[in-house]
């Protein structure tokens, strides 16, 4: 089972949907902000993938922080924010056969659906 983890307007997203689709790889799509997105998620994404990598630093969600929130960010206290807004999170997060990868590019994709 593949599952595409993200924001449906988001064309990171859209790109990595369309490479699915285009080479009839069948995945389910977990929206963020309709599907939702808890703890147990961002904790089980933070195991897999270096939690640094998943808050995505060039957004203006993350952009809107404080200077302090920023400097003291640690596991926990970016799992915690990454939960309150969704959209600071890194995208996609694809899982397929219980291995996570973050981000789209083709090639990438190539390698994994080899």
């Amino acid at each position: 089972m593949i599952t595409l983890y993200g924001i449906s307007n988001c064309d990171t997203i859209k790109k990595a949907k369309k490479y699915l689709s285009d080479n009839d790889i069948a995945f389910t799509f977990h929206d963020y902000r309709k599907d939702g997105v808890n703890h147990n998620m961002v904790s089980d994404f933070a195991e897999h993938i270096d939690w640094e990598q998943l808050v995505n630093k060039r957004g203006t969600t993350y952009r809107a922080l404080s200077d302090e929130q920023k400097q003291s960010l640690t596991k926990q206290t970016a799992i915690d924010i990454l939960v309150e807004q969704p959209a600071m999170i890194k995208r996609p997060v694809l899982i397929n056969d219980g291995q996570y990868h973050l981000g789209f590019k083709a090639a990438q994709y190539n390698e994994i659906f080899k």
